[in-house]
């Protein structure tokens, strides 16, 4: 199962990638490592504000976007 670190408070989000079958976990810095994908609420969020944390996985702005939308961005750039 792919694995997508959501940012808190993006339960619906979170909910609609269940959904679709990705594994949905928390911005940790552990998390993050294994992560695919990573969905925050907006660009200006300091997701990787974990100095000691590198990750290739794309991040992705929930802002303005509704929760399917959010899935169909983490299918195409996780494929």
């Amino acid at each position: 199962m792919q694995v997508v670190a959501v940012e808190e408070g993006l339960s619906q989000i979170s909910r609609a990638l269940r959904d679709a079958g990705y594994e949905v976990t928390k911005l940790k810095p552990e998390e993050l490592k294994k992560a695919r994908a990573i969905v925050v609420s907006g660009i200006d969020t300091d997701v990787l504000q974990f100095q000691d944390v590198t990750t290739e996985a794309p991040v992705i702005s929930a802002e303005g976007r509704t929760a399917e939308e959010v899935v169909e961005e983490v299918k195409r750039r996780i494929r």
